[in-house]
């Protein structure tokens, strides 16, 4: 038989918006650091579910809140809700709402992002950051990211451009999510090939771009996590997360002040080895455009066969790694003094 979770979902009002979050206590008392899971999208609290109970056992305090726009938090309509300067305001206010000073940070997609963005505004409150697949955001400093990708999408289906325009992608996805989910999850896997949409022409919706997948269960996935997934995004809706992509342009605007500063934030980078984003998105060399921002980069583990989503593909794998990181994280005690 499974273990019971033991953990706790609470609710509060945090920068002014409802905010969901899940919460484990360590099994027993412990001087380890508070560890902040922060997914993105198309993810919710849920895809940590098998890393909240390892590392709560390893005697890390563990709060996975629901990202802004997704899951239980609310979903504000307007694109501009979505900037760095809100996101940075819902953690910051999230770990004064846990009376926590400082903690360590993950973040896979929008959620490495996230705690990027946050370590760089308040340096004070973190540990350390662990990013997952994600090293560093849109960074062209000539082009706003939503016109470069409008460039690319004039070639070929490309989800963002497709995602930019409400209101065609907020109701296709509302109309069929179990399907969306299931293909956009398989399609992202290590087991497919997520390019295969760019064969599409532009125009084309983003369920059409993407192959059927077998049937669940799926060695990482079973049919009843997923209905999981369903039953949150058919109750919130898809506008939240889609909003992520939307303020693109606004959040490349708010890093404009940060362009070439580093933080002194010990840094670790975990990514997939079939990972489309580390394929497609970042360049030629990934992890010096992270570490250009985070100069302390302590460790880059690859995890081989696996895709973007990580914590539910290769769990085992990842929550070792986690752990490993987290147990020189702690062992290293205060971080370097900024400069």
């Amino acid at each position: 038989m499974h273990a019971i979770p033991r953990w706790e979902h609470r609710h509060a009002v945090i920068n002014g918006i409802h905010m969901h979050y899940v919460e484990q206590e360590p099994d027993k008392a412990s001087d380890r650091p508070p560890v902040v899971l922060c997914h993105g999208f198309p993810m919710l609290w849920f895809s940590w579910h098998r890393q909240i109970p390892a590392l709560a056992g390893a005697g890390h305090r563990v709060i996975a809140p629901s990202m802004r726009g997704m899951g239980q938090t609310e979903a504000p309509l307007a694109p501009e809700a979505y900037g760095v300067d809100a996101i940075t305001a819902d953690l910051l206010g999230l770990l004064d709402h846990c009376g926590l000073e400082r903690a360590v940070l993950v973040g896979i997609d929008f959620g490495a992002f996230a705690i990027q963005d946050f370590a760089l505004r308040h340096p004070e409150r973190v540990q350390a950051i662990i990013c997952l697949e994600n090293p560093a955001a849109p960074h062209n400093p000539d082009k706003p990211p939503l016109t470069e990708y409008r460039e690319m999408g004039e070639r070929h289906f490309l989800h963002i451009e497709y995602f930019r325009e409400p209101p065609r992608a907020d109701m296709e996805l509302a109309a069929a999510p179990r399907a969306f989910l299931r293909r956009v999850m398989w399609a992202l896997s290590g087991a497919a090939n997520f390019f295969e949409v760019f064969r599409h022409p532009p125009g084309t919706s983003y369920l059409d771009a993407m192959r059927e997948p077998p049937p669940l269960p799926w060695p990482w996935l079973s049919a009843l996590e997923l209905e999981f997934f369903v039953s949150e995004y058919s109750r919130s809706g898809f506008t939240g997360g889609l909003n992520w992509y939307r303020s693109m342009d606004i959040k490349w605007a708010q890093r404009k002040p940060f362009e070439g500063v580093q933080s002194q934030v010990p840094a670790w980078f975990i990514g997939s080895e079939r990972d489309v984003d580390l394929e497609g998105f970042h360049g030629d060399d990934p992890i010096a455009l992270m570490r250009a921002i985070f100069p302390n980069l302590m460790g880059v583990t690859m995890v081989p066969g696996a895709g973007h989503m990580l914590p539910l593909e290769a769990s085992a794998q990842l929550n070792t790694i986690l752990l490993d990181y987290l147990a020189r994280i702690g062992a290293a005690g205060q971080r370097p003094a900024l400069d």
